[in-house]
């Protein structure tokens, strides 16, 4: 019930993500994107396509900020086309867009340059984030792996580090 596709910080496709769960043999799923339901109708679709469908759940994981934590929402059972979900969801979008550009910024001040086109690459229509910038730094080297690029540029205090600016829980 809390799943990542390519329409967030995931590697799979919703029809990818989907069909993998199916040919697993589960019966109920949700996709759960980072403050987003784009994937959503891809899924539906190859879901109702399929020999086998199951059921599959709208979701959405909804960055928020209380007190000085990060708490992440996972929501189920989402009106998908509530035209406040979707504001409100399309201004989070805005949000990660403006910490992804001052997180490029400051790798780029330490000497990583590329690193804001090289993770905005690997993110594609999806909305920039850590996780896309971890991958890019690993992949080119920066870090052996993700957790590495995480715990030397991404966490609170490092280069890379950015506070995030999601709403409040409230």
């Amino acid at each position: 019930l809390h799943s990542h596709t390519t329409a967030s910080d995931g590697q799979l496709t919703p029809t990818e993500l989907l069909t993998r769960a199916i040919e697993k043999g589960v019966e109920m799923f949700a996709i759960t994107d980072h403050d987003t339901v784009g994937g959503l109708a891809e899924a539906h679709l190859a879901n109702q396509n399929h020999a086998t469908p199951l059921v599959l759940i709208n979701g959405c994981e909804i960055s928020t900020r209380w007190n000085s934590f990060d708490i992440h929402i996972v929501g189920l059972n989402l009106d998908i086309a509530h035209t406040g979900l979707l504001d409100f969801l399309t201004h989070q979008r805005e949000l990660r867009e403006v910490r992804a550009q001052e997180i490029g910024e400051r790798l780029a001040k330490a000497g990583i340059e590329g690193a804001y086109d090289g993770a905005k690459a690997i993110a594609g229509d999806a909305a920039l984030s850590r996780g896309h910038y971890a991958r890019w730094l690993a992949d080119n080297g920066h870090a052996t792996d993700m957790p590495s690029v995480f715990k030397r540029f991404l966490a609170r205090g490092k280069t890379g580090y950015v506070p995030n600016n999601w709403g409040d829980m409230a």
